[in-house]
């Protein structure tokens, strides 16, 4: 998590074969799974996107590290907003009941 613009956009081209200018984002994770960086070119500059969580992790969809792949901007949100679900469920302050 050490990498800035210019070592995640060269990751982009070298490791992931991609093109950083292109309209998309690039979701990068580290080891323990509770960072995430995300690289957007914005047509005039690059914005990096940085997330630490206090407690939790991140549902990484693969185990596998030198996977490059291709989500939905809804699986991203799962991927984002994921943790915080399973905290509360944890904390026990969620409850579920029919509806009658």
């Amino acid at each position: 998590m050490r990498k800035s613009i210019n070592g995640l956009s060269a990751i982009v081209e070298a490791g992931f074969k991609l093109n950083p200018f292109n309209d998309a984002l690039f979701v990068f994770c580290n080891r323990s799974r509770d960072r995430i960086k995300i690289l957007e070119w914005d047509r005039d500059g690059f914005w990096v996107y940085f997330k630490r969580l206090e407690k939790g992790r991140f549902r990484w969809p693969s185990d596998d590290k030198n996977k490059t792949m291709i989500l939905t901007g809804e699986e991203l949100n799962l991927l984002l907003g994921g943790p915080r679900v399973v905290q509360k469920l944890k904390r026990q302050e969620v409850k579920i009941g029919a509806v009658i």
